[in-house]
Formats: C-alpha cells, structure tokens, sequence
C-alpha cells in the first residue's frame, strides 16, 4: 500500500494546506479518505486522479471533511464517469441527500451507492481494503479506521479524536498510524490531543507501532514543529513527523 496526503490543514486554511483528505493506493484499487475543501485539486494533481477515484471513505460529517464531496461528484460526472461509492458513518446517508437537495441540479447526474458503517459491523472490504473501524472521541461522531492488504502491513488513521489509550491499541502492529495532533500545548483544547497529550498516551498504551505522522494541524502548529515534536518525544520515543500535503509514503 501507499498513502498520499492530500490535505493536512484544519478548519482554519493557512494557505500552505488543504483540509483533510487521504489518498490510499494498492494495485489498481485506490480509496479516498475525507474530501475537505481543496483535496479535488490535490486529488487532481496525482496519477489516480479524481477520475480513478470510484469510492470515498468519511470519518465523519465536519466540513473540513467532506465540503468537497459534491465537487467530486460534479468533477467525475463532467469527465464522463457514472457512479460514486460513498461510506461513512451512521447519518452519511442523510447527509448526502441533504447535500443534494440545496443543489439540485446535481440530482442523479451520478448513480450514488452510499453504505453506513457501525463498527461492530467491521472488518469488511472498502475499494478492496480490509477496513475495521472504531469510534474516536470528538464533538461529533466520528470513526478511527485500520486498512489492510491481505498479509501486508496495516495502516491506520484516527481521523479527529482525542488521544486514548484504547485508540493507540487499535493501531497495535500498524505500520504507520496517522494521528490528530491539531495544537501545540499552549493551547486549552478539547476533541483534539495536543503533544504532550498524544506523546503520553503512545507511551502508556499496550500498543506496537511503526511510523506516527501527526496531522489535522491547525494554524497555531506553523512554527512551532520542533517544539511540539520535543513535547511529544518527552514521553514517546518512537518514530514521529509531521505530514505534509503531497507527500506519498509506503505502508511498510
């Protein structure tokens, strides 16, 4: 598998990121995880393309996670494409229609197939990756998500949540787990882990990991990289850096 990260800004653009969105890639099977305004021109910019794009994943509801999603499924219906699988949460569903009902002109332009997923209901297969899922602690409901490739490595995103224990443990053996670390310790924050937060649960949880890239970085991060990576080292001493948008690591 590789992973490409197409946004890792927040709600507040910096102009430097795109909101969320993750390209996942294995073969010919390619999954896009969160649609945040901007990801359609990151999506643009790789080989697969918002063409070779036929399902998107959702963590959640938030619009910085999802406020492309219509673009998407205007770009692919002018390029001549006919469907879009969407996957998300209890709600999606709702969502999407609701969506669709302020623009209506966007009506059946697809064939959408939309599926909600409960995590008792996981693993099952999502554009041919195995996907288990759990719930994270935010403000709204939202799924953590672990992929796998028959025997291959795992990877695993937490999408927005706080740093417990229990999620650490979902990402046990992962090859690379990427993880919301939106502010740096000065900031008084809730529904987002800081560094300090993030580095004492990595290091207290009953978990194996490989690579962690922090993500879902807010404007209060830019600058203060170093200190929030000697913050979270404080605690945690395994491999961790920060993504950046555009750039495709190997899940190995």
């Amino acid at each position: 598998m590789k992973l490409t990260f197409l946004g890792t800004g927040s709600a507040m653009p910096t102009g430097q990121r795109l909101q969320t969105g993750l390209l996942l890639e294995d073969g010919d099977e390619a999954l896009l995880v969160d649609c945040g305004s901007g990801v359609l021109h990151g999506l643009a910019t790789t080989e697969v393309g918002y063409e070779g794009v036929e399902t998107v994943l959702l963590t959640h509801h938030h619009l910085d996670h999802v406020s492309d999603l219509l673009v998407l499924i205007k770009a692919r219906w002018l390029a001549g494409e006919e469907g879009l699988e969407i996957v998300g949460p209890p709600g999606t569903e709702e969502m999407v229609t609701g969506l669709l009902d302020v623009h209506e002109y966007m009506q059946d332009r697809l064939d959408l197939q939309i599926r909600e997923l409960e995590p008792a209901e996981t693993p099952t297969t999502v554009a041919g990756f195995d996907v288990s899922a759990m719930w994270t602690r935010h403000s709204m409901s939202c799924l953590a998500y672990r992929f796998e490739r028959g025997d291959g490595p795992a990877f695993v995103f937490s999408a927005d949540s706080e740093a417990f224990e229990e999620l650490a443990e979902f990402a046990d053996g992962a090859a690379l787990l990427v993880h919301d670390c939106s502010f740096p310790d000065e900031v008084d924050v809730s529904n987002h882990p800081t560094p300090t937060q993030l580095g004492r649960t990595l290091a207290s949880a009953d978990s194996e990991l490989g690579r962690v890239y922090l993500t879902h970085l807010y404007p209060h991060t830019e600058g203060n990289h170093d200190e929030m990576l000697e913050a979270l080292g404080d605690h945690y001493d395994g491999s961790v850096r920060f993504a950046e948008d555009g750039m495709t690591v190997d899940v190995s």
